[in-house]
């Protein structure tokens, strides 16, 4: 695929997540109730504003200051600017794992774009599960993210499975 069909895929997939996760953020920060979570569809979903300034479950919460700016702003921007790199100019890139990289790093941007503007933090405003079994609370990003991540299994998985 030619650069341009490349950056055409990146731009669009990249301002649409990042897009819809900064808004939401934004209705998250304006409208939900700060710290507290409140229940729907008979618990199935909570809804509250947060903001974790650790990693995904709040992994590093407890780091220094110092410590998660270098991990989470320095160490992961550098990543960032390198998957960009590669989704550039990787010219044997194929569509599929192209968009999943894609939602990769836009789902890392946007956060990584929240730890900037919020000193430190990531905005989290969703959570899911049954009874006792939840997940950690999260946003629009991390679905980008993790919406990738299997995009780029099931298409690595469909790739051994042809060859």
């Amino acid at each position: 695929m030619d650069v341009w069909k490349r950056l055409l895929v990146i731009v669009l997939v990249t301002l649409s997540y990042v897009g819809c996760d900064q808004g939401t953020k934004l209705l998250a920060a304006e409208h939900l109730p700060k710290f507290q979570m409140t229940s729907y569809l008979n618990d199935l979903l909570r809804v509250g504003y947060t903001e974790n300034i650790g990693a995904f479950l709040g992994l590093g919460n407890s780091l220094s200051e110092q410590t998660r700016f270098w991990l989470f702003v320095v160490f992961v921007g550098t990543l960032l600017l390198a998957l960009l790199v590669y989704l550039v100019s990787n010219a044997k890139q194929h569509l599929v794992p192209l968009i999943a990289l894609s939602l990769v790093f836009s789902g890392g941007i946007s956060n990584f774009y929240d730890r900037i503007v919020n000193n430190g933090a990531v905005i989290d405003f969703l959570n899911i599960g049954i009874g006792s079994i939840r997940t950690g609370i999260f946003n629009v990003a991390d679905i980008a993210i993790m919406f990738g991540v299997f995009l780029l299994l099931f298409a690595q998985s469909k790739h051994k499975n042809t060859v």
